[in-house]
């Protein structure tokens, strides 16, 4: 009794998960697009990296021809003190604001990403600006990887 109520669980559920209308991402048309322009503003330390970044992405025969504009913020806060009121923790939040404009459909999308961060306050200040431009790197590999998803999942629904 209790390996036919099993079956018939196993039967059922095999039933109703194959047509969830999962589709798989061609993995080759991603990143099929050509960036025209690069407009930043904001930080020009994150502005830097993110467009050498973007621009390692592009592919010179594609179709798509992407006009992108940024403006990149950075805030660094205090996260936490200790007893003595020395500061022990920072926390970074990158917020960059992407316009991106494309030239053959004239389809312009906009979209905020925001990613932080914290990193640890170290004996010495070169190791604290160490950990500083090492978490505000990852937080620039982050952001464009969410820059990127973006901006193919807006190429996918053409």
């Amino acid at each position: 009794m209790l390996k036919l109520i099993f079956k018939i669980t196993l039967l059922l559920f095999m039933f109703l998960t194959m047509g969830c209308g999962f589709k798989v991402l061609n993995v080759s048309q991603n990143n099929n697009f050509l960036i025209k322009d690069i407009i930043v503003s904001g930080d020009k330390r994150v502005n830097f990296k993110l467009k050498n970044n973007l621009l390692t992405y592009s592919k010179k025969n594609s179709q798509n021809e992407l006009i992108i504009n940024f403006n990149s913020k950075k805030e660094k806060r205090t996260k936490e003190k200790n007893i003595k009121n020395e500061i022990t923790k920072y926390q970074v939040t990158l917020h960059i604001d992407l316009i991106f404009k494309l030239l053959n459909t004239n389809i312009e999308h906009t979209t905020s990403i925001s990613n932080s961060g914290d990193y640890l306050v170290a004996d010495s200040y070169a190791t604290t600006l160490d950990n500083e431009k090492k978490l505000i790197d990852n937080l620039i590999e982050n952001t464009l990887e969410e820059i990127l998803k973006k901006i193919n999942l807006k190429l996918d629904d053409i």
